[in-house]
């Protein structure tokens, strides 16, 4: 196979391995919910199984979406979505009970939390599970959202990372606030929390006053891991200054070694050591045992995700209107949009976009590519950009080559089936990234940071050492 060439980026000797990790979306299109062995997207046992299956694959980390209010189509629930996610929290505490090693990953909003609860309970998760916790960073700022919690709009969206930069540094202040010898190491001690121990934590900002003493001590791997995926040049910023990973929307493998350039670049600036941070793109893989079957899938994958339903669906998102009355297997409407911009209510995906313009750029595009409606969404929409298709030992040679060259440390999958979507990953493709040498052959540690191959956090606040 020929294979890709590119810009080697620096990395730390011994760590020319990828990590894969599972991105549990809940509301979603991507996920085919018309199959009889789809699974549920709230029992547990959906969970579990999956949770297990990438453990047993050494995934690193289950990771979960968030979602605040249930996503909309012109006004109305969106019937044609997968919906539904229980708490991230409660559902990774749940999940710590059933796994030994995979990281639990919550996606948590700056915005409507309260840092002192938040900080308290992600520390309580990462007690739990012995070291697993981790947060994936977000931050809303849209009325729309905020209806929800009675205070939508309240955050200008320049301040939405000013924010949540001041809500990071409080919560890390609270999980450093105990001293690493602040319990008793045993029972010969004379009391079982020292002097000084403990320092309360106080942070006076533009959104909110904490006035806490932090009420738990610190996990085997110190505090939970901070994920991030804000893509703009205010989110790269904020990911340098403060995460330990960046879940990026670069897959492709020439944006996978820009974005990481970029990223180490801007983590120098902010002071740290340009492999502080680790980035793990958004996937989906189509395997199979030969590239034809695999092609083939795709495609009846592609079927699946995105019917005539969908399919108009999508671009009354962006017309802003209904558009029952257009065929499928036609082509895309000749009337303007209804607004000027797309809203937010069906996700960021759909947000922002200049609907007057881009429908006139669509309706060109698919008359020079002779596309009907069906065909232009299904080569528009969905993951595809983040699509692995492929046998398994070419996707694995595909993948050596992200590894050579240190464009990413791994990938976080999101599966097109739920529960058995990583199977295939686990069975077939994992075992020839071993054979390659490019995947871990077991966990290097029981801590997520541990399996990360991440440093432990310096404090954020000097702690003296506890009197005893």
């Amino acid at each position: 196979m020929a294979k890709t060439t590119g810009t080697p980026v620096p990395r730390p000797a011994g760590t020319h391995q990828l990590q894969f990790g599972v991105f549990f979306q809940g509301v979603n299109s991507g996920t085919i919910w018309k199959l009889p062995e789809s699974g549920s997207q709230t029992d547990f046992q959906s969970f579990r199984r999956l949770a297990q299956t990438a453990e047993r694959g050494l995934f690193a980390a289950f990771f979960l979406g968030e979602g605040l209010r249930l996503r909309e189509h012109l006004g109305r629930p969106h019937e044609l979505d997968v919906a539904g996610r229980p708490d991230g929290q409660t559902l990774l505490a749940a999940l710590a009970s059933v796994t030994s090693h995979i990281g639990l990953v919550a996606t948590q909003n700056t915005t409507y939390n309260d840092p002192a609860d938040l900080a308290h309970r992600l520390a309580s998760l990462d007690l739990l599970s012995s070291g697993r916790a981790a947060w994936n960073v977000v931050t809303t700022d849209n009325a729309w959202t905020g209806e929800n919690f009675r205070r939508g709009g309240y955050l200008d969206h320049a301040d939405r990372y000013l924010h949540a930069e001041a809500f990071v540094q409080t919560a890390k202040a609270i999980w450093d606030s105990w001293a690493p010898d602040a319990v008793a190491p045993g029972a010969g001690a004379e009391r079982w929390l020292a002097d000084g121990a403990v320092r309360h934590v106080h942070h006076e900002g533009k959104h909110y006053t904490v006035d806490y003493t932090p009420r738990l001590p610190r996990s085997p791997q110190h505090h939970p891991v901070l994920f991030q995926a804000g893509d703009s040049p205010a989110g790269r910023d904020f990911a340098a200054r403060q995460a330990d990973v960046v879940f990026s929307a670069h897959p492709r493998f020439d944006a996978a070694v820009a974005f990481r350039a970029d990223i180490t670049e801007r983590t120098l600036r902010a002071g740290r050591p340009g492999i502080a941070v680790k980035i793990m793109p958004a996937s989906e893989f189509i395997l199979a045992a030969t590239n034809a079957e695999a092609v083939e899938k795709k495609a009846w994958v592609r079927e699946l995700q995105i019917g005539p339903q969908q399919a108009i669906a999508y671009l009354e998102q962006f017309w802003g209107r209904r558009l029952d009355a257009w065929d499928p297997d036609g082509p895309l409407p000749d009337i303007p949009p209804a607004a000027a911009e797309t809203s937010e209510t069906r996700g960021s995906g759909f947000h922002g976009a200049k609907a007057v313009e881009l429908t006139a750029q669509w309706r060109q595009e698919a008359a020079d590519k002779g596309q009907s409606i069906l065909a232009f969404v299904r080569a528009k929409a969905g993951r595809m950009d983040g699509t692995f298709v492929g046998s398994y030992s070419e996707v694995a040679d595909r993948l050596a080559e992200y590894a050579r060259v240190g464009a990413v440390d791994g990938f976080n999958i999101s599966p097109w089936l739920i529960p058995t979507g990583l199977d295939d990953v686990v069975n077939h493709l994992v075992p020839e990234l071993q054979e390659r040498g490019v995947y871990p052959t077991q966990y290097r540690g029981s801590t997520l940071r541990e399996n990360l191959g991440l440093a432990v956090p310096e404090h954020s606040v000097a702690v003296e050492p506890a009197v005893r």
